[in-house]
């Protein structure tokens, strides 16, 4: 009967859980396309509109490594639930309300659930797929989630103009008060059992779970991939992307919309590529996470150094190598979860998923900054202002570059020394 039931309810139970992800990023990516309509209805600024951005990924990034705890201790049943309900009640409470502070409230808990789905997803994969299929899985996963985004531009845009901004969250809750249902129904933590606990949580075990984990140098090889592959791509995509074409390449705002669908194609398309490349040589899965940083370095380095505005084909290009960097990002939680027995995975993972976003939250904020020092009084920014701001990228990647080499040296002295799971590095 256990037998059957993995083998059977195996892709049910992901593609339950892949819809409740494409659903945590339909709510992230649902205040994309009402920027105006937040500004007009709320009368804020740009800068307190941008805020709604930076403080779903200060609450995204600052929730993983208590999601992980909770993870081992609860199971991804229920904390899927609960992160589903927490999205629905900030899409409903920001469907009525017209107060900033409360709708800052409101995208918290967007963030809160938010924060809570992607890692349960990776832990009902390693949980229900054998070893060699998990690598694929978790691409597709990752690739397919970045559709939420799309599925939040088109839907919302026509609901906002067409059934106006209440009925359009409503409408967006809906969609979570459905998925909540079907996690409910159809998932289950493990073959066999609906729901697994683990051991009890306490000061002690909280402190022993984060420290083991973060000394073994495979999680943290893991942080550092994560950390340096991601930033770029959701920087673009996330705030900075549009204004850069824009007013630092001159391009029109159609241009730049085609240039930000390009990047989304290719964290859609470079997911499965990525998976089987890391199957065939998975020893060589670091050069490859390397080889990728220094692309999406020096393509940059050639945008910037370009005299004048870029060319188009190159901006293509781009686009397209920053965008495998969000794909490239899900590998370190492969080496979470090699490197990591089952009772402490959720740890891992959180640690992990902290890298990518607190890299972009930082560089988030140092662009602003940059881009504020040089551009002259009562100006709009320019492209040399541009310039300088996305040259800050270059710390991040030496940072992560050192710490990726540091941390893969040590991974394959452990692993000659204590074999423990794939010594793949």
């Amino acid at each position: 009967m256990r037998r059957r039931d993995s083998q059977g309810s195996a892709y049910v139970i992901w593609g339950v859980a892949l819809a409740a992800y494409l659903l945590a990023v339909f709510h992230r990516s649902s205040l994309a396309v009402a920027g105006l309509e937040a500004a007009d209805r709320f009368g804020i600024s740009a800068a307190q509109l941008a805020t709604f951005t930076t403080v779903q990924l200060i609450v995204y990034a600052g929730m993983q490594i208590p999601v992980g705890l909770a993870l081992d201790r609860f199971g991804p049943r229920r904390l899927l639930v609960i992160g589903a309900v927490v999205m629905t009640t900030g899409q409903v409470m920001f469907a009525f309300i017209d107060d900033y502070a409360v709708a800052v409230l409101a995208r918290v808990l967007v963030g809160v659930g938010d924060a809570m789905t992607f890692t349960c997803v990776l832990r009902l994969i390693a949980t229900w797929f054998p070893s060699r299929r998990v690598p694929l899985i978790t691409q597709l996963t990752g690739a397919t989630g970045q559709v939420g985004m799309v599925l939040a531009a088109l839907p919302m845009t026509w609901a906002f103009s067409e059934l106006g901004w209440t009925t359009a969250y409503l409408s967006a809750a809906g969609v979570g008060a459905v998925v909540t249902v079907l996690v409910l129904l159809l998932i289950k933590d493990a073959p066999g059992t609906w729901r697994r606990r683990g051991p009890q949580i306490s000061v002690a075990s909280v402190r022993r779970d984060l420290g083991q984990s973060w000394s073994h140098p495979g999680t943290r090889l893991g942080f550092w991939t994560h950390f340096t592959t991601q930033f770029s791509a959701t920087t673009l995509g996330l705030l900075w992307g549009y204004p850069f074409f824009v007013r630092g390449e001159g391009r029109t705002s159609h241009e730049a919309a085609l240039l930000l669908t390009v990047l989304t194609v290719s964290l859609v398309l470079a997911g499965p590529v990525l998976a089987a490349l890391t199957s065939w040589r998975p020893y060589h899965r670091s050069d490859l996470v390397m080889g990728i940083v220094l692309a999406i370095a020096g393509v940059w380095t050639a945008v910037l150094v370009w005299p004048g505005d870029a060319p188009t084909w190159l901006l293509v290009v781009l686009v397209v190598t920053v965008g495998i960097g969000g794909p490239a990002s899900v590998i370190g939680f492969e080496y979470g979860r090699e490197f990591n027995p089952d009772a402490r995975l959720g740890a891992a993972i959180g640690i992990i998923n902290q890298g990518g976003f607190y890299a972009s939250l930082l560089l988030v904020v140092v662009i602003g900054l940059v881009l504020d020092w040089r551009t002259p009084a009562g100006e709009g920014y320019t492209a040399e202002a541009f310039r300088w701001a996305m040259s800050a990228q270059y710390v991040l990647w030496a940072v992560g570059l050192a710490n990726i080499w540091r941390s893969r040296r040590r991974t394959r002295r452990h692993v000659a020394a204590v074999p423990v799971g794939s010594a793949a590095t």
